[in-house]
């Protein structure tokens, strides 16, 4: 009798061990390894809050992004979300998909890969929709998933999902309806996305790290910081300072939805600028790249080096929204896209109008950048 306890009691040991196994490793970010170029450079260009069926000059944009692309010969394209206004997708066979994506950017310089993240006008409808594998039947450039990780060699792109982050959605929603399946309960989801973008960051061993969500952390912008992701997302990444400390990447980029810093519309993301900020300051994180602003702009921090990039002009624009703050560099409250030039030794950052004129340029090497501060 108790060897057959016993035998129980290690079965169901076991049979936990398993699952506990499987469930974690299902939880982690999905990878994706893309090379860079022969000489060793990557290039791509950014762009976010566009899918308006080519209105509000989406496809004035289009067609730049695609004047752009070919003389930059890039390798992918990242969006940073709100892809389809004004509600998202109603299903996955919406005309929206086709009507805002696929017949819009139609450039051979853009038939390249599209990374993207959920923005929250992309949850007002059926979230579950762009994540679907159909939408890459329709479409094979389409790859977007909540949270996930590019190895593009000198780079890694950690895409993050930061709308759930934010409380406003869940207690003011107001006449809007969000599609949470797959995200409750909301508090262990995102814990469980920065857990996981936790262990992305510790085993990276790539010269850049970039991460990728919709929401600023900090921004000028329409929509300014996301106060949620500033509270929230710091403390539930304490330990990505360790592993930030431990990195041998030459050039670290996190990217996500929200600002951090901005002069616009929805200003700082008070959220993050607690709890984000102190973590990458001390760990001399180079550049945050976010949408959901609907402006191009840039802030250097005037505590360490990082610069808060912001490419939010897909299509509709806000004019008019910017305040003047400390370490502004550059605000433009048109529509526009921006490019991205690293190589191990240096990067460009520039933010072109619906014209394809350069509005804007900034290049540094690493070692004059942290010399300056």
């Amino acid at each position: 009798m108790g060897s057959c306890c016993r035998d129980t009691t290690m079965v169901l040991f076991v049979w936990l061990s398993v699952m506990i196994f499987v469930c974690r490793i299902s939880a982690e970010f999905q990878r994706f390894e893309h090379p860079t170029k022969g000489d060793g450079t990557l290039r791509f260009l950014v762009v976010g809050d566009w899918g308006r069926k080519g209105d509000f000059n989406q496809s004035r944009v289009a067609f730049q992004m695609g004047r752009i692309g070919e003389e930059l010969d890039i390798d992918f394209v990242v969006s940073t979300g709100d892809n389809f206004y004004d509600n998202g997708l109603e299903g996955e066979d919406d005309p929206n998909f086709l009507d805002s994506f696929s017949n819009i950017y139609t450039a051979n310089s853009l038939q390249k890969q599209w990374f993207s993240v959920l923005g929250n006008h992309d949850y007002r409808g059926d979230a579950v929709a762009e994540l679907s594998p159909f939408l890459r039947e329709m479409d094979s450039r389409w790859l977007c998933l909540r949270s996930f990780v590019v190895d593009a060699e000198i780079a890694e792109l950690f895409f993050v999902d930061t709308t759930p982050f934010v409380d406003e959605y869940f207690s003011d929603p107001g006449e809007h309806k969000y599609d949470w399946r797959g995200v409750s309960p909301v508090n262990t989801y995102t814990s469980q996305v920065l857990n996981d973008l936790e262990v992305a960051l510790k085993e990276s061993r790539a010269r850049w790290k970039i991460v990728v969500g919709h929401h600023a952390i900090r921004s000028v912008g329409h929509h300014g910081d996301t106060q949620e992701l500033v509270d929230q997302l710091l403390p539930l990444l304490q330990d990505v300072e360790e592993a930030l400390k431990e990195s041998r990447a030459k050039w670290k980029i996190v990217v996500g939805h929200h600002p951090i810093r901005s002069v616009g519309h929805h200003g700082d993301t008070n959220e993050l600028v607690h709890r984000l900020l102190p973590i990458l300051q001390a760990n001399k994180v180079d550049l945050y790249v976010n949408g959901h602003d609907h402006c191009l702009e840039h802030i250097s921090d005037d505590e360490s080096t990082i610069q808060f990039l912001t490419s939010g002009g897909g299509s509709k624009a806000w004019r008019g929204d910017s305040d003047k703050a400390d370490g502004l560099k550059f605000f433009y409250d048109g529509q526009g896209f921006m490019s991205v030039q690293l190589t191990q030794s240096n990067v460009e950052i520039a933010f072109y109008d619906v014209f394809g004129m350069i509005l804007y340029k900034w290049t540094t090497f690493k070692q004059e950048l942290h010399t300056i501060i």
